[in-house]
């Protein structure tokens, strides 16, 4: 396809498109459940990240999460008021908090993973075996091309 001509054809025929459609339908999905329990999306992963991970940093959390540090400083205090998590200082840096699950939090986790493993089971029963790794081989090369790309859309021009 020429790309003179790719910007008469329907948005629909877009991957970036596509991919912000399944992105919304699978976040607004998340946020319906997760609701339910009281919890964000960034919550819920960070409960997720906490309990697959240990113990970690405000910082490696927003990593994780995909938002800012100061972002994630404020859903950890307010999970730490729910007493979800509990924050120490670590060992190795006096200026470090390292976040953990408490028992409350985990016991939150467990009852909203099992909402939200339905989806994954239906996206799954939805794909042959074959289609599935297929698809999930595709969805990290457009990750990594869009990761790549928007590193070269930020980086400061070359003068």
């Amino acid at each position: 396809m020429k790309w003179e001509y790719a910007v008469k054809a329907p948005i629909e025929n877009d991957l970036c498109t596509r991919i912000r459609r399944s992105e919304q339908a699978l976040m607004a999905h998340h946020e319906a459940v997760l609701r339910a329990y009281g919890l964000t999306m960034t919550q819920y992963t960070v409960l997720l990240v906490l309990s697959r991970e240990g113990g970690m940093s405000g910082a490696q959390l927003a990593r994780s999460c995909g938002v800012t540090q100061q972002s994630m400083s404020s859903v950890l205090t307010n999970m730490e008021i729910k007493k979800l998590i509990c924050r120490e200082t670590s060992p190795v840096h006096a200026k470090v908090q390292i976040a953990t699950l408490t028992d409350a939090g985990q016991a939150l986790l467990d009852r909203a993973y099992q909402e939200v493993v339905i989806l994954e089971r239906a996206l799954t029963d939805a794909f042959t075996p074959a289609e599935h790794a297929a698809l999930c081989e595709l969805l990290e090369r457009a990750t990594t091309i869009l990761t790549q790309q928007t590193r070269h859309a930020t980086a400061p021009p070359a003068t």
